[in-house]
């Protein structure tokens, strides 16, 4: 790719300078290294790595480092799932308590910060749908305000190292009343866990077979998982929050395990690498088939990359900002509905799509540029109760403002 264009219309000078912000972020200590991705056009463009995997070692970042990629896990669990209603074995409209009597006459709160105790009887059951479009009802304690955000750390442990049993697990979250009724908006939450322990009910074998011999085995992705093996641990990134008060990234603990644990969470518990996401995101990009493995057909695949909220859903903020301006969100994965009224957040052309991830992982296929970025960082996010209350407190921004000045960048670098 010598000159200064290359086939692939990528001006190279500027797609070089593209590295520029993510040096200058790692160099103020806000986030600790990142491995970026450029696929366009049936081939890498870019692979760059920065900073460091590990910053007590001095181990530096590599393509081949491991990442946990938290809620990027979230469209691989919706693919397993539509997988299986290709198959006929589960409908979009279907009540999720037909494989989960966990979730039976569920109780929603009157105010979602209110009591506990202050509820009316679900007027529907949970549906198949509104697990893969967060309309469920369901929460995650770190999206809530409240009591129920300190009821789901009392019910179900800590978010990142859930010491329980996918049975157990699912019988406690179905144990706390629901926030909002089902159907009624998009709310964060536990639902893409609950869809993955249905898919492994289903299907008769776990969640994690069901991955790894639907999905990992014969895509290639030999790097993703729900644990670190110890012959592994060496290339994997340590995940930090950043304490403002000390100026210091601090390592988020993470319990080792020498086999595949008990609780493989399809809303955030992959490892994988930049290589291995491509594949899967390549899949989707390509409507359901790569390099001769069909995983879903044409028509889910679009199901997937369509928007289902409403107006009014998407005028309801999430994470306490207007995210769903100029996109709105299908199966499992966000797609951008309008680019210029998107601009603000990133860059891509109207149908891209993707979803990030809380420890600052993002991908994004876009059909458009038949482009395909991945970004991979290991900066947390706090994740206790009413983490989203406090988001706004900080006054640290470089970790924030790393991806859309890196997706900027690229998408400036193409034709220019």
């Amino acid at each position: 790719m010598d000159g200064a264009t290359a086939p692939n219309e990528f001006n190279l000078a500027a797609l070089e300078g593209a590295k520029a912000p993510l040096e200058q972020i790692i160099a103020s200590g806000d986030i600790s290294g990142a491995v970026t991705l450029i696929w366009r056009r049936g081939e890498t463009i870019q692979v760059t790595t920065q900073g460091k995997r590990n910053l007590a070692t001095g181990q530096p970042m590599a393509r081949e480092t491991l990442f946990r990629i938290a809620s990027m896990t979230k469209p691989v669990t919706t693919v397993a799932a539509l997988m299986l209603m290709e198959e006929g074995l589960l409908k979009l409209d279907d009540p999720i308590t037909k494989w989960a009597p966990e979730f039976s006459d569920m109780k929603v709160l009157k105010d979602p910060e209110g009591p506990l105790d202050e509820t009316y009887p679900a007027p529907r059951d949970i549906t198949i749908d509104d697990l893969m479009t967060h309309r469920a009802g369901l929460a995650y304690g770190f999206t809530s305000v409240g009591p129920i955000a300190y009821a789901h750390q009392e019910a179900l442990g800590d978010v990142l190292n859930s010491p329980k049993s996918a049975d157990a697990w699912m019988k406690a979250l179905g144990s706390l009343p629901l926030s909002f009724a089902p159907g009624e908006r998009f709310h964060y939450s536990h639902a893409t866990d609950v869809l993955g322990f249905i898919v492994g009910r289903i299907a008769g074998t776990g969640f994690r077979h069901f991955l790894m011999e639907r999905i990992f085995g014969p895509l290639g992705m030999t790097d993703t998982d729900f644990f670190i093996p110890a012959a592994k641990r060496d290339r994997a990134a340590v995940v930090y929050r950043l304490d403002e008060a000390a100026d210091k990234l601090e390592p988020v603990a993470f319990t080792p395990h020498d086999t595949a644990p008990d609780f493989c969470g399809g809303g955030g518990g992959l490892v994988s690498t930049a290589d291995d996401y491509l594949k899967f995101a390549r899949m989707l990009l390509n409507n359901g088939e790569v390099d001769g493995v069909r995983l879903l057909k044409p028509e889910t695949v679009t199901l997937m990359r369509t928007n289902r909220l409403t107006d009014a859903q998407r005028q309801i903020p999430f994470m306490g900002i207007p995210f769903w301006g100029g996109q709105g969100f299908g199966l499992g994965l966000s797609v951008v509905t309008d680019a210029p009224a998107r601009a603000w957040m990133g860059a891509g052309s109207n149908g891209a799509f993707g979803w990030p991830g809380a420890f600052g992982t993002w991908w994004q296929a876009d059909p458009v540029q038949d482009m395909i970025l991945i970004y991979l960082i290991q900066n947390s996010m706090p994740l206790g109760p009413e983490a989203i209350a406090n988001m706004g407190q900080s006054t640290r921004m470089g970790a924030r403002l790393a991806l859309p000045m890196w997706q900027k960048a690229v998408y400036a670098a193409l034709g220019a």
